[in-house]
């Protein structure tokens, strides 16, 4: 058996006798110790290093804008002769236009202020010692995400700026694409004087080498998984490597009786519209039955192609012209990621609080309302990673919200909440000055 590492583009065949889980095993590992070293040479790494290299990497996926389209193409095409859906075909699909937005995004970074070193706090202490608590890299961080070749660029991004190094696992859907996404990273990085080791893949050894990233604990400091809940899961459940999960989307928003018709038309069909495969997607909306919007918003969506399954109240007052189908709890926990959306009718606030609090994935929602006591209320008691108000669901996103990029939305209450940028990245480390004070 010989295995092939797209991402060095390196042969490594097993040693006589030796299983191939042994063989992916060893192949990982090493890669993580690649990884290590290269953590510690970025941990010592300049601002203005770290920007060169991002700024290389900008540049070179312009430079390469051809050789990727057409690594992705083939992707494509394979998947597409799978039965591979629209939805999941978007996720994959690099555009030239999507490379520059990829580009700019690493530019962006640049301007933004390095985390590594800022003093969270510190104090000088009565018995003159000194000290501060600092932020520092993670170290080596490993991310499994499937078919998200934009995932690729962000995470490597995020990781360079923040002194990790990082280990990417995309799954085979868009093999190739990954292979020469890292590819033209690590030469990019390698021109311009970073480890090269700082950014590497492991799809080539398989689904074995998430089996062998979730046993590295001790060589992999943070694991994030980003894809659907049953990756999710299966990593949040088994990995001895200390994980921070990224939840799915089932994103909601509620119009009251108070909101603007014209402001929640043109904010539902953004979040519904603009993007339907991407995880902060609306998937349910709740009306309050008084809403003058109800009808608007639903002629909106149904001329925009969006399916409708709505509870029987909803269904009852359809505008002409309008269809839906019948809502049930399958409805109410999905993540479409598509042009379908599940409506229901509330009688309050209160119900709509609840459905949220029943339903909710903890990643995303919103309100429309002009009435403060309800905003107030709802900013309070819903218990999710972001809380919108009178603006899309689409605004959560890292680069939408000024950190450059993301790692992905976590959806935990411990260490980073909400989408991960640069900081999140970090952890930190106390520092203590003294003049050869003992301790009585």
């Amino acid at each position: 058996m010989v295995m092939r590492s797209m991402a060095a583009g390196t042969e490594q065949t097993p040693a006589a006798g030796g299983t191939a889980v042994e063989a992916v095993t060893e192949a990982v590992y090493e890669i993580t110790d690649r990884a290590r070293a290269a953590s510690r040479g970025l941990a010592r790494t300049s601002r203005a290093q770290k920007d060169r290299g991002l700024l290389a990497v900008a540049e070179a996926l312009e430079t390469h804008r051809n050789e990727l389209l057409a690594a992705n193409d083939q992707d494509i095409d394979r998947a597409r002769s799978a039965g591979t859906g629209s939805s999941l075909l978007d996720r994959m699909t690099l555009t030239a236009e999507r490379i520059g937005k990829l580009s700019q995004a690493l530019v962006d970074l640049i301007a933004l202020p390095d985390p590594v070193g800022s003093v969270v706090r510190g104090q000088s202490l009565p018995n003159g010692l000194r000290m501060r608590q600092q932020r520092v890299p993670l170290g080596v961080v490993a991310a499994i995400y499937e078919a998200r070749p934009n995932v690729t660029v962000d995470i490597a991004g995020l990781a360079l700026k923040s002194g990790n190094s990082v280990i990417l696992r995309g799954g085979s859907a868009v093999a190739q694409t990954n292979a020469t996404l890292i590819r033209v990273i690590q030469q990019a990085l390698r021109e311009s004087g970073l480890p090269a080791d700082a950014v590497q893949g492991v799809d080539a050894f398989g689904r074995e080498s998430v089996e062998v990233l979730m046993r590295a604990r001790g060589r992999v400091d943070v694991l994030i998984p980003r894809g659907g809940r049953e990756l999710i899961q299966r990593v949040v459940n088994h990995s001895t490597v200390p994980v921070i999960e990224t939840g799915e989307g089932n994103v909601h928003i509620f119009i009251d009786e108070s909101a603007s018709v014209e402001q929640a038309v043109a904010i539902v069909l953004n979040a519904k519209t603009q993007r339907p495969s991407v995880c902060n997607t609306v998937e349910t909306l709740l009306v309050h039955q008084d809403a003058p919007a109800l009808n608007p918003v639903l002629e909106a969506l149904s001329a925009a192609g969006v399916s409708l399954h709505a509870d029987e109240r909803v269904i009852a007052v359809l505008p002409e012209g309008v269809e839906a189908q019948a809502a049930d709890d399958a409805d109410w926990a999905a993540e479409y990621l598509d042009l379908d959306l599940a409506v229901r009718m509330v009688d309050s606030v209160d119900d709509a609080l609840e459905h949220i609090w029943r339903w909710s994935t903890g990643h995303t929602e919103a309100i429309l309302s002009n009435d403060l006591a309800n905003t107030e209320r709802f900013i309070a008691e819903v218990d999710s990673a972001a809380v919108i108000v009178n603006a899309s669901t689409r605004f959560t996103d890292g680069g939408e919200l000024g950190l450059g990029a993301e790692v992905g939305i976590s959806t935990q209450k411990l260490h980073a909440r909400g989408p991960m940028g640069l900081a999140e990245l970090t952890t930190t480390q106390w520092v203590v000055h003294g003049a050869g004070h003992i301790r009585d």
